[in-house]
């Protein structure tokens, strides 16, 4: 009989976060990592670089799905609209890794060598989502601007999503967090 077991990528990623929680960020290894997922040091590098890209490694599925709601958005849709129209995809991304990034907010937040590298990937998600709309016809300094504004509207509503106990909430948090905004910079 076999004792391969599937999805070694997901065991990974549940007794890393477990871990972190358990014992702390900085006191986590890999080794112990792959043994308590049942699996060798040598299979958690076939899937992450380093422990970091456990909590970061579904960033580039984030920018992939909003980008692609932003280039299906109809074409006369405003820029920050056709952005919005991505978030539908993001906020159905989440539903079903709430446990997971309960947990990875507070490990984040936790250690400053994570929160640097939350924010290199919230800058690369905001040129992702940057360029897209320049590609849509949005000139350059409005597509900046909108990029940078509904990130940062996402990221405020994301950590609103993770201090409260609905996992379905995403998506209401996030238009929450634009109309705030629309009121906060109304001139």
């Amino acid at each position: 009989m076999s004792r391969w077991r599937p999805d070694a990528e997901g065991r990974l990623s549940r007794a890393a976060i477990a871990l972190f929680e358990e014992q702390g960020y900085d006191q986590t290894t890999v080794a112990q990592i792959a043994e308590a997922a049942g699996l060798t040091k040598r299979t958690f590098f076939r899937y992450f670089s380093d422990k970091r890209e456990v909590l970061f490694s579904g960033a580039h599925e984030l920018q992939q799905r909003w980008v692609a709601g932003i280039e299906t958005a109809p074409a006369d849709a405003g820029p920050m609209v056709a952005v919005f129209a991505g978030l539908d995809g993001v906020a159905e991304l989440f539903t079903d890794r709430y446990a997971f990034a309960r947990i990875r907010a507070r490990v984040v937040a936790a250690n400053p060598e994570l929160q640097e590298r939350e924010l290199i990937k919230l800058q690369s998600l905001a040129g992702a989502v940057q360029a897209a709309l320049v590609d849509r016809g949005v000139p350059a300094n409005a597509a900046i601007l909108v990029a940078h504004a509904s990130v940062t509207v996402f990221h405020v509503a994301f950590a609103r999503w993770v201090d409260q106990d609905d996992p379905t909430a995403l998506r209401r948090l996030m238009d929450e967090s634009l109309r705030d905004l629309r009121s906060a910079i109304a001139l």
